[in-house]
């Protein structure tokens, strides 16, 4: 039985769970999350645990919040001029606006008060210091 290796393209089925067992996103219902192992395009430690598998085995991975998305880091919350804001931008607690950084990477940032004056926004990705759980099966290797 072929099993995973570094440099395998595999379709997965996942559901991410948090401690307190809701949900945070799953593949059930939609095709399966393809990826190339060894790429790091998915959470390494979700990633790692796919080697040596087989097509049809399912497993559990338990990651820690400093191996997923990080700690919640409190700087990461400003409160801006709202005149800062772009135009026409929709601004509602819980809205997220897109940023650019000074390294050209984009980031989301997630509204979290809106004032009359200032708005605040919360750079920490929606996980951040959240322990995960996955339940992930293995659907196909692709090549």
């Amino acid at each position: 039985m072929t099993q995973v290796t570094v440099g395998d393209t595999v379709r997965i089925h996942y559901t991410g769970t948090l401690k307190d067992g809701s949900a945070f996103d799953s593949s059930v219902g939609r095709d399966p999350l393809q990826f190339t192992v060894g790429e790091k395009t998915i959470i390494p430690q979700l990633e790692d645990s796919i080697v040596g598998i087989a097509v049809g085995d399912t497993a559990t991975v338990e990651i820690a919040a400093e191996n997923a998305y990080g700690p919640r880091q409190e700087d990461a919350i400003q409160t801006v001029e709202r005149s800062l804001m772009p135009e026409g931008a929709e601004l509602a607690v819980g809205g997220q606006l897109q940023a650019t950084g000074q390294d050209g990477n984009v980031f989301v940032l997630t509204i979290v008060e809106v004032a009359e004056d200032t708005v605040t926004l919360d750079a920490n990705h929606p996980l951040a210091g959240e322990d995960l759980t996955f339940q992930v099966e293995l659907v196909e290797i692709v090549a």
